[in-house]
């Protein structure tokens, strides 16, 4: 439980951080203003997001040398959140987003999960070993 609380606390910090400075590359959400409660409510299911992927890497040593797994894992949960959410509306990028080529979606939210969460398993790997 120690090990999870930890991820999840990591990837909430770093998530934060991440929203907060890349919500500058978006238009809106739902047609309205980017609140800081949306911003946390993100957060927070980045870092739950994270922390499920992680799961198995925490708890089974024999995937510890794959958790690279864990990048294109999340990667691909990106680019679905992303797609999605500019398909329905959700929310629209401003003209500063740098697009993935190929896919037409933010740059920024695509590298987000895969990063941070690599860097939160990491951390814990680090700290708590």
């Amino acid at each position: 439980m120690k090990k999870t609380l930890f991820v999840f606390s990591i990837a909430f910090i770093l998530n934060l951080i991440w929203e907060n400075l890349h919500s500058l590359l978006y238009d809106n959400y739902m047609g309205g203003e980017i609140t800081q409660f949306i911003l946390l409510r993100a957060t927070l299911a980045d870092a739950i997001m994270i922390t499920l992927v992680a799961l198995p890497f925490l708890f089974f040593s024999s995937l510890k040398k794959q958790s690279w797994v864990m990048i294109p894992a999340l990667f691909l949960i990106s680019i679905f959140i992303e797609y999605y959410a500019l398909k329905t509306g959700r929310w629209a990028y401003n003209s500063l987003m740098p697009l993935v080529p190929f896919l037409s979606v933010g740059l920024s939210p695509a590298i987000q999960l895969g990063l941070l969460g690599y860097i939160s398993f990491k951390t814990e790997e680090r700290v708590l070993q």
